[in-house]
């Protein structure tokens, strides 16, 4: 890749971020006053703030999708199964055939993020139901998402308009941690023989150890202990 193309990725991925950033920031709503095209966008916005910067949970976990294997075709698998999952669910909970308690469900994407992370520690390459397991994974933050946007409230006259521009928020938000990833270290260190000790290790072990404290707090929480 030429350096020009570098410029143009990197400025387009910063003028991205801190566009819907700014905007996130600065919704404050009447939609009863507002258009489809507004309310798509605004919800399109807030899908992407919870990602980012308010959804470290997520983003851990999206980390570590991409960390065991970095390549693009492993990456794309297991970021379709965890969109086509949380979709799955983000929608069932929305129209009210689930009504899955936050309280539970909270612990158990705490919970999910240490395994995957371990996974990462322990398994030396990709196994086949590693895409199965981020599926799985992926049905519990759905159910998260579903909580968010259940406490923002969906427009009536635009529920499905709402519902579906969130959850494309939600991916560019993903997909904007995957190419902050390979821009970071996927891209220079991928291929490296180094890799797996220096960087897949390392920070699955300081994601697992955030997760685990989490995890615990939740719980805690949970049980009225906090």
């Amino acid at each position: 890749m030429s350096l020009s193309r570098k410029r143009i990725i990197l400025t387009f991925f910063f003028l991205f971020t801190g566009t819907m950033i700014s905007f996130a920031h600065a919704l404050d709503y009447d939609f009863s006053n507002m258009s489809r095209t507004e309310i798509g966008l605004a919800y399109l916005l807030l899908g992407f703030e919870h990602i980012i910067p308010k959804g470290t949970d997520h983003i851990l976990f999206v980390l570590c999708i991409y960390l065991l294997s970095p390549k693009l075709s492993t990456v794309i698998w297991q970021a379709t199964a965890f969109t086509i999952a949380h979709s799955i669910t983000l929608g069932l909970v929305l129209y009210g055939v689930i009504t899955p308690p936050a309280d539970i469900i909270e612990p158990v994407i705490a919970l999910s993020i240490v395994l995957v992370a371990l996974e990462n520690m322990f398994a030396t390459k990709l196994h086949p139901w590693r895409v199965f397991i981020i599926f799985i994974f992926g049905l519990v933050h759905g159910m998260g998402f579903a909580s968010v946007l259940i406490g923002l409230g969906l427009p009536k006259q635009e529920f499905l308009t709402a519902l579906l521009t969130f959850n494309l928020g939600v991916e560019f938000g993903q997909m904007t941690v995957i190419l902050l990833a390979f821009l970071v270290f996927g891209k220079w260190f991928a291929n490296q023989p180094w890799y797996r000790q220096r960087i897949v290790i390392p920070l699955s072990a300081i994601i697992a150890f955030i997760a685990i404290y989490w995890t615990v707090e939740r719980v805690a929480d949970t049980l009225g202990w906090l």
